[in-house]
């Protein structure tokens, strides 16, 4: 029988495989042991699947991004794209994926985002969301959720094509 705290570090293993010492699998899932790295990767925008089909948002959402992994699980990412408004929006965050099951990692995207105009009138907003990353050699792809927040921002699942250029 597993103790209370693998047991809670189970639950909540995507999130939190950090900060649980006692095991570095739950069931599919393995932690990733944060070590140095130094890798640059260039990405897409956007293609997005809304949740609300019927509000006429845009699901195109090209641009570009620059991620900077400078550890196995730690990456600073910037960059900007044609939102689902049909407006420039740029992003800057870091990103944590402590967490993969076979080719996929597991974490968050914690940044700061702008140009969605029910968003602070488009102004600088901060976000939380879960990333799902499948890498193969030089080439990659990121799985975002977006979630919805009342009639001020849309929620949807992005993917993102990303390219290993260092």
């Amino acid at each position: 029988m597993r103790s209370s705290l693998q047991a809670a570090c189970s639950l909540g293993g995507l999130l939190f495989a950090m900060h649980c010492p006692a095991a570095d699998s739950f069931g599919p899932f393995d932690r990733i042991e944060n070590a140095p790295l130094s890798e640059i990767w260039l990405s897409t925008g956007f293609e997005t699947w809304h949740f609300d089909k019927y509000k006429g948002l845009n699901g195109h959402n090209p641009g570009w991004g620059m991620d900077y992994r400078y550890s196995t699980t730690l990456a600073i990412t910037a960059g900007q794209f044609y939102n689902s408004d049909r407006r420039t929006s740029n992003y800057l965050g870091g990103s944590w994926h402590p967490v993969s099951a076979g080719p996929f990692r597991f974490g968050v995207f914690a940044g700061l985002f702008d140009g969605y105009p029910r968003m602070q009138s488009g102004g600088v907003f901060a976000a939380l969301v879960p990333v799902i990353s499948a890498e193969y050699g030089r080439i990659g792809a990121n799985l975002i959720i977006i979630p919805t927040i009342q009639d001020r921002l849309y929620g949807g699942i992005s993917l993102q094509l990303k390219l290993k250029i260092y």
